[in-house]
């Protein structure tokens, strides 16, 4: 991927968030905090999920499967970030440009076709109990994650067969703190304006139609639930308020980002701030909070670290 026969820029500058000592130092120590506090709670989910057998079953399979999604979600772009905000230069190659939008794309679009799962999950728990383990089983739950991911390559993949091979020749400094469509496709040195659109109906149309199949799809699990009994129900909405909040905190930013209309806005920096760290960092504490099963497996696990920390105590 050498940028097209006609291109001589190489690097882009990126303009970042601020120029500003003090707000950098604020930014670095907020970044920090919330990408340690996002790695370190996803992988909890996925630790806890994996060693504790009285959570093996297809809600948290997914569970844990989004929360490794959401550490690529927020090591994608985050750390440079968090390297940029104090170099004076903040460069980054066309190459890594482009495979930096890759992933970005890659693992959104997974998400949210992954987001589709987990609610089609949450209707078959609750409106068919009975067949539940039966159509959810662990095969299918692989075809339908193998499915998110190439779902979210195919989308990636076609948006980057568009822009791959635009000259740039000219302008190379990005408003933003990493790499997207929408700025990268700005900098060419040719007509965007179609290719503008196309892009951003793909990831906007994608976005919108994924966000309201899911609120349909929890508007209609959410009528059903109220034909159960109420401790039954209590459960389902514990469950479903989750997932809902995972859903607004997630296609909110990106709706507004791709659907609304070129040029790119300043708010368009901090919807990224908050898809690209925020959200994900988030996540653990929503489901973790309203799931007692999910803190009792910790207490647990905690519990066995601290066994076996006291076992190698003894044995020195």
């Amino acid at each position: 991927m050498d940028g097209g026969n006609h291109s001589v820029v190489s690097e882009f500058l990126l303009l970042g968030l601020t120029n500003s000592w003090r707000i950098q130092i604020l930014l670095f120590l907020f970044f920090t905090v919330f990408y340690v506090a996002s790695m370190l709670g996803n992988l909890l989910i996925v630790l806890t999920i994996i060693s504790d057998h009285h959570l093996h079953s297809p809600m948290y399979f997914l569970l844990a499967n989004l929360s490794f999604i959401d550490t690529g979600v927020s090591s994608i772009a985050t750390p440079k970030m968090i390297y940029d905000l104090f170099r004076k230069h903040k460069v980054i190659s066309l190459n890594g440009c482009i495979t930096q939008m890759f992933f970005i794309h890659t693992v959104g679009g997974t998400e949210m076709v992954l987001l589709i799962v987990m609610a089609y999950d949450r209707y078959i728990a609750i409106c068919k109990p009975l067949h539940y383990l039966t159509i959810m089983s662990l095969r299918m739950c692989i075809v339908l994650l193998a499915l998110a991911w190439i779902i979210g390559l195919i989308h990636s993949v076609a948006q980057l067969a568009f822009v791959v091979n635009l000259p740039f020749c000219g302008a190379n400094k990005m408003d933003s703190f990493y790499c997207d469509f929408p700025r990268f496709i700005k900098l060419a040195c040719t007509d965007t304006y179609r290719l503008e659109f196309l892009v951003t109906a793909n990831s906007g149309f994608i976005s919108m139609a994924t966000f309201f199949i899911l609120i349909v799809s929890y508007i209609f699990i959410l009528v059903t639930v109220r034909k159960h009994s109420s401790g039954a129900s209590s459960k389902a909405l514990s469950t479903l308020s989750a997932h809902i909040t995972v859903v607004v905190f997630f296609f909110g930013p990106c709706i507004i980002v791709y659907v609304w209309p070129f040029p790119t806005l300043p708010i368009d920096k901090f919807l990224a701030i908050f898809d690209a760290i925020i959200t994900p960092s988030m996540n653990p504490v929503i489901y973790t909070l309203r799931n007692k099963e999910m803190k009792v497996a910790m207490r647990r696990l905690f519990a066995r670290a601290l066994s076996f920390i006291d076992s190698l105590r003894d044995s020195n």
